[in-house]
């Protein structure tokens, strides 16, 4: 069953958010993370993915309702968006909402900027239980890898025209130095190969879909959540 939820932060505002429930008891749950389009339907078709495996999945509106498939206006939403607390409070609180339904463990995935905001929400939300990065990383002076605890997969495009596979190689040493229980997998694919809508020049010049690479990645996903979620 699929929903528009409202939750608190942990600050206490109240945020809203897309919610695939497969009505299993005692399942756990695994909070999306949206790329810079905002919460639309590609984002929901993962979280309903998701569902129909057997997780609660939620995924937070950070936008607030706003959606978009310009480039220039996803970067404009992008760039207003304020990253620490997007994490610490936003993912956090979902993450938060989903074990308060009774999910006994709860992971953390996204997408581009998404998969930035799930390094970043693994360093502030001690709560989750497991998160996995797809193509996309914050600055490294923002990452505090000490702070992660929980296990940690990720996917990368060695042709990413918008996240350099030399930025992964320093997150990657710096997850190394603090001890974090990190995979890391590495496909000769382009930025967005997971996003069956990012279909090249239609979309962005650097994104293309890739149905076999991201058929492998999510395979890799869903017994990754399975061995640390359950």
């Amino acid at each position: 069953m699929a929903q528009t939820i409202s939750f608190d932060r942990p600050d206490g505002q109240s945020v809203s958010g897309y919610l695939a429930d497969p009505g299993i008891d005692g399942a756990s749950g695994v909070v999306v993370i949206q790329e810079w389009w905002g919460l639309n339907d590609q984002i929901r078709g993962v979280a309903d993915r998701l569902g129909l495996a057997g997780y609660r999945a939620l995924v937070p509106d950070l936008y607030r309702g706003q959606s978009t498939v310009e480039a220039e206006e996803a970067h404009h939403l992008m760039s207003n968006l304020n990253f620490g607390d997007a994490a610490s409070q936003d993912v956090r609180g979902a993450v938060q909402a989903l074990k308060a339904r009774g999910c006994p463990k709860v992971g953390v995935t996204g997408y581009c900027m998404g998969g930035a905001l799930t390094v970043l929400a693994l360093t502030m939300a001690p709560e989750a239980d497991a998160g996995v990065v797809w193509y996309g990383y914050p600055p490294l002076e923002f990452v505090d890898a000490s702070r992660i605890q929980a296990p940690m997969m990720a996917h990368w495009a060695t042709q990413d025209g918008a996240f350099a596979i030399d930025g992964v190689d320093a997150l990657e040493a710096r997850l190394t130095a603090a001890g974090v229980r990190y995979t890391g997998h590495r496909y000769l694919a382009h930025h967005g190969f997971a996003n069956e809508t990012a279909q090249g020049p239609g979309r962005i010049a650097m994104t293309q879909y890739d149905a076999a690479w991201a058929q492998v990645a999510w395979d890799r996903t869903l017994r990754f959540f399975g061995a640390h979620l359950g």
